[in-house]
């Protein structure tokens, strides 16, 4: 089976709705209409997009030119966008080498995109599931060393890690056999009293859309990086993540539902 074969047009998918939000091309009508149905219950939505986005490219940057890191473990790619990972931290460094992971066949399908590197660096592009870390960690290691530090990137991707699956230990298994001076990227939507239209969206779209969302509070994805030396300014929104890094009038941006942080591995 081809990954367009793969491909169901008839079921909104996240991926294609975070493009769509994005200002993408890659969706289809049915996630258009069900993007804009969230944007009526949540009218700030398409702001966790960009905050999620933005946040990747200062937590890269700063991973680059302050923590010395040349290898990066991207699963949850989602379709390729402006300033993927590999396209922030070779600016900087072209040396640098990605393998990004993601089991969408439509990403699979534009992974080309992401396999565009500069001549010094490398990048890869696997088809697999967060859920299989001795797989993803086989082959990762064709590009990427592992005895020397790795900035494992997880973006938007442990929301769909139900609690029955220990989403907490799959994240540990993979933090474990990366060599100290390694860092934990990581972002995920929560639940807040502060936010109720949230939770509606997240209802909607569980009803409606694939796969399955599961929100946590800040203090549940802050668990995440127990173990680990967390960064300033902590697990936050998205947009307060170092907001100066990237802001041209460092102005603090809006809260918004998509909270992140990098953590450092002792």
């Amino acid at each position: 089976m081809t990954e367009h074969s793969r491909i169901d047009i008839t079921q909104p998918h996240t991926a294609r709705i975070w493009n769509y939000w994005l200002g993408g091309k890659d969706n289809y009508d049915v996630d258009r209409e069900t993007g804009d149905r969230i944007r009526e219950l949540h009218p700030d939505i398409g702001a966790y997009a960009r905050a999620d986005r933005l946040f990747l490219g200062r937590a890269v940057e700063h991973l680059v030119t302050e923590a010395g890191i040349r290898q990066f473990l991207d699963i949850g790619t989602g379709l390729p966008t402006a300033d993927n990972t590999h396209e922030v931290a070779q600016q900087l460094a072209p040396e640098a080498r990605v393998v990004y992971v993601d089991n969408d066949p439509l990403v699979l399908a534009h992974a080309r995109a992401l396999l565009t590197s500069t001549p010094e660096g490398r990048t890869d592009y696997l088809d697999e599931d967060l859920r299989n870390a001795d797989a993803i960690l086989a082959h990762a290691a064709k590009t990427l060393d592992f005895d020397q530090p790795v900035a494992l990137m997880l973006l938007g991707v442990v929301i769909f890690i139900g609690d029955e699956e220990d989403p907490y230990g799959l994240v540990r298994g993979l933090v474990d056999r990366l060599a100290p001076g390694s860092h934990l990227v990581l972002s995920h939507t929560i639940t807040s009293p502060a936010m109720p239209d949230v939770d509606e969206a997240v209802k909607f779209w569980n009803e409606h859309g694939t796969p399955k969302l599961t929100q946590r509070t800040p203090d549940e994805v802050a668990r995440f990086f127990d173990g680990l030396e967390l960064l300033e300014p902590g697990v936050v929104s998205c947009s307060r993540w170092r907001p100066s890094a990237r802001s041209a009038d460092g102005v603090e941006p809006e809260e918004v539902a998509m909270f992140g942080g990098v953590a450092r591995k002792r």
